[in-house]
């Protein structure tokens, strides 16, 4: 099993990494010495003013992964508190790009404040979100509430369903749609103010007459195109004073009294409480402002979201499993943790755990629903848990991938203990005090593999690989060593059978060719092996150099750049090339 299979796979990513805060961030990042060290380094005090450095060396490698992990339309979201925020900003720009990025989420993470804070208390963490390419990535929208949906009604039973008003004017000012139109209930003449009518002329005309009356258009001496007036009914005297502060409606008694209007009224009062009403109704019973009609079916089925995200959203309920706690001691910084402690109880040291309802959210808007998501610093196992959350929920098969490294140093193997755990018992319906047998809680169902990292990555371990196995470790060391600012190799299969060696491609439509059966029987460059090398080639439409990797080069040419197995991917994995193992792979253990 190895990650780099998802490469180009991933729909998101969503992790919490290591904040630097000088308390809990040890450093120790020996990627470009050796890989395989297992220390996690000493603790990075607040005095040390290297620490900010530190931490961006720790995560800058690891955001080049990251969009390596990521689908085209992949999306990013790292939640981050002020230690490093703007460090981690300026990182995300480099490596995403400042066009890419989608949103700086502002989350609400208290709503006290703390007693002993001197200055100003910080309530609020961050959630940087950012596209591998912004133009190919979608953004969900949020549940619409019962609030906002409130305000929609069926008063004159429109077969449409539900709908509510809404303003028919447009912000844009065309002067050939600021004309005034006249109310057949109050002979009245209303205008879109410093506005234009949303409708073309000819269609606002004929909903107009969907009341009953016929109307024609006018100069009515406002100095504005045409009116749309009722036939034969007296309209409003415009007068000069008048003209300069036309904004609104403009009511006049008398019109409202004529015969015309009078018969107009009378079928626009029939057709108000009788019939459906046309897309433009009148207010206050038909004496008020026009307005549209906006159904909630026409409605997205969502909000969009905003940046700022309030405590009230991510609230765990008062009551999880067989542990309950009082809102008030709860706390929204506290929310994620009491969510732990119900499930797998207290005493895990833990003390940063993010809320289950901010994963989902940040899942629900940026990962479709058969998506993969990806945890590189999974902790406890939060984003795992959302997920396996919201596939209970809403029927949706989302699937999950979790690393974490845990303190084997300090015996706290919490990767097995507490991360698989807890997903273990999500699954069950297993909390904290209580055995499998009496499932105390709805069980959320799928399920999950586990995989310990046991071998060393050396000389030995490569030369005992598979070819896909030692395919995979090539992609990954290929963009580590000489592409980091560039996408990586792409991987090659043909449409009806596998090549025999072509496995990827550079953008360059350059072709990497791994000439390699299994540990029994290594590969080697020669004649014959060339030749297929030029046929496969051919074939995929690439062109030289041809990238070669074998265990041995018999054979010589211009247009192949030979990569030996396993120097070349030793040295691009980070080692010394003059360490005894790394040129003597088949010499003693001594």
């Amino acid at each position: 099993m190895t990650l780099h299979r998802f490469k180009g796979e991933i729909d998101l990513i969503l992790t919490d990494p290591p904040y630097n805060t000088g308390q809990d961030f040890r450093y120790n990042d020996k990627w470009d010495t050796d890989p395989n060290d297992p220390e996690l380094g000493h603790i990075v005090p607040k005095e040390d003013t290297g620490r900010h450095t530190k931490w961006m060396k720790f995560m800058l490698p690891r955001l080049y992964q990251m969009k390596e992990m990521l689908k085209d339309s992949g999306v990013v979201a790292i939640c981050i508190d002020d230690n490093e925020f703007f460090h981690l900003g300026m990182m995300m720009d480099e490596v995403f790009g400042e066009s890419n990025r989608i949103a700086i989420i502002n989350w609400q993470k208290a709503y006290a404040p703390k007693n002993d804070s001197r200055h100003v208390s910080t309530a609020t963490e961050y959630v940087l979100i950012y596209a591998k390419d912004k133009s190919r990535a979608k953004t969900g929208l949020t549940a619409r509430t019962e609030g906002m949906n409130a305000s929609y009604s069926n008063p004159d039973n429109d077969p449409h369903g539900l709908w509510t008003g809404s303003d028919p004017t447009s912000k844009d000012r065309r002067d050939h749609d600021r004309y005034g139109i006249q109310s057949p209930f109050t002979g009245a003449l209303h205008y879109p103010g410093a506005r234009s009518w949303q409708l073309p002329k000819k269609k606002f005309k004929s909903i107009l007459e969907q009341w009953g009356s016929t109307y024609v258009e006018k100069d009515v001496g406002d100095g504005r195109a045409k009116a749309l007036v009722i036939k034969g009914a007296t309209t409003p005297s415009i007068t000069a004073d008048l003209i300069a502060s036309i904004d609104r409606t403009i009511e006049h008694s008398a019109a409202a009294e004529s015969a015309v209007l009078r018969e107009a009224r009378t079928k626009a009062e029939a057709i108000r409480d009788s019939q459906v009403w046309p897309d433009v109704f009148y207010n206050g019973n038909g004496y008020g402002r026009p307005r549209g009609k906006r159904y909630l079916k026409a409605v997205k089925k969502g909000k969009v979201p905003l940046t700022y995200w309030a405590d009230e959203d991510y609230d765990s309920p008062l009551e999880i499993g067989v542990q309950s706690w009082d809102h008030e001691d709860s706390g929204h910084s506290q929310t994620g943790i009491n969510e732990l402690n119900a499930i797998v109880g207290k005493g895990h040291n833990f003390d940063t755990v993010k809320p289950l309802k901010l994963f989902e959210k940040i899942i629900l808007l940026w990962c479709r629903s058969d998506g993969i998501v990806l945890d590189p610093f999974a902790g406890s196992g939060t984003t795992g848990h959302a997920v396996l959350n919201l596939n209970h929920q809403t029927g949706s098969r989302r699937r999950f991938i979790l690393l974490e490294q845990g303190r084997p140093s300090k015996g706290d193997k919490y990767a097995r203990s507490l991360t698989h755990e807890r997903l273990r018992r999500v699954i069950l319906g297993v909390r904290a005090g209580k055995s499998e047998e009496e499932g105390t809680v709805m069980p959320l169902g799928g399920g999950f593999s586990f995989y310990q990292l046991l071998d060393k990555v050396d000389a030995k371990a490569l030369l005992s690989m598979r070819r896909e196995e030692l395919i995979d470790v090539v992609l990954a060391s290929h963009y580590d060593s000489d592409r980091k600012k560039a996408a990586g190799l792409i991987r090659v299969d043909s449409p009806d059978s596998k090549y025999q060696y072509l496995f990827g491609r550079n953008e360059q439509g350059e072709g990497y060719y791994m000439i390699w059966e299994d540990k029994d029987t290594v590969g080697q460059l020669d004649e014959d092996t060339y030749d297929l090398v030029l046929s496969e080639s051919r074939r995929a439409g690439l062109k030289a150099p041809h990238h070669v990797y074998a265990r041995y080069e018999i054979y010589q040419s211009g247009n192949v750049k030979f990569y030996q197995i396993p120097d070349r991917i030793l040295m691009h994995l980070g080692f010394n090339e003059f360490s005894d193992t790394y040129n003597n792979p088949e010499g003693n253990d001594d």
